[in-house]
């Protein structure tokens, strides 16, 4: 791990480029991964909000992690950066929505592969069609998408394996990014880390823009729960 600069970014765990010796593939493809944490739904919204700003039409984000992990959560908040028409929702049985963007801006292409098989039910989708117009999120995509672009950003959400109260909906989340392919040049990744670093506290956790100061946020060791769909 290493620091970045700025106010807010010294926080912003980052591996590979961005960091001072960080590592970088071949053709363009990046193997850094920025870590950020999210105390709660409302925190990994905003931490997807500030993320929207770095995104284009032509980008497909992966996410990846167990049942629960807030995949959905992390797309609404995606959704509102992109100022898109909602709501947006679990596409688990319809597997793909498409939602207009209202400011002309790129639109949101939401896809649930959890049911889905191999590349031909994937292709079936021809989610090619609209990748160019929109930035195209696919939950469960991790190995099964990647051949549609060359170039995309893998969001892994990970849950805690044990919280203080298992019935409290409200659990942190520790959320890495993975630029990878010549889409997420040195400027592409830094524009990244700098809309990240726009969230993330002196403790490396996103917090929304009007949260009030808490406990937690004088003691970095201390975390309330993150409640995620």
């Amino acid at each position: 791990m290493s620091a970045l600069d700025g106010t807010g970014a010294d926080a912003l765990g980052v591996d590979g480029p961005g960091a001072p010796g960080g590592a970088r593939g071949t053709a363009g493809e990046a193997d850094g991964v920025l870590v950020l944490r999210t105390r709660d739904a409302d925190g990994t919204r905003a931490l997807a909000q500030a993320l929207s700003g770095a995104l284009r039409a032509g980008d497909l984000l992966v996410l990846d992690g167990p049942l629960g992990a807030g995949k959905t959560t992390f797309t609404q908040g995606l959704g509102a950066g992109l100022g898109v028409r909602g709501p947006v929702a679990s596409p688990t049985f319809v597997i793909e929505r498409v939602h207009p963007n209202l400011a002309g801006g790129p639109d949101l292409v939401h896809v649930d592969a959890y049911r889905l098989g191999g590349e031909g039910e994937i292709d079936d989708l021809d989610l090619e069609a609209d990748l160019d117009r929109a930035v195209t999120v696919v939950e469960w995509g991790r190995d099964r998408v990647e051949h549609l672009a060359d170039s995309v950003l893998l969001v892994e959400l990970e849950r805690p394996d044990r919280v203080d109260d298992p019935l409290d909906p409200d659990e942190p989340r520790t959320l890495r990014l993975t630029p990878r392919g010549p889409r997420w040049d040195g400027a592409a990744i830094a524009a990244l880390e700098a809309a990240l670093a726009a969230v993330a506290g002196l403790d490396g956790t996103a917090e929304p823009a009007d949260a009030e100061p808490t406990a937690a946020d004088a003691d970095p060791t201390t975390d309330t729960a993150e409640g995620e769909r």
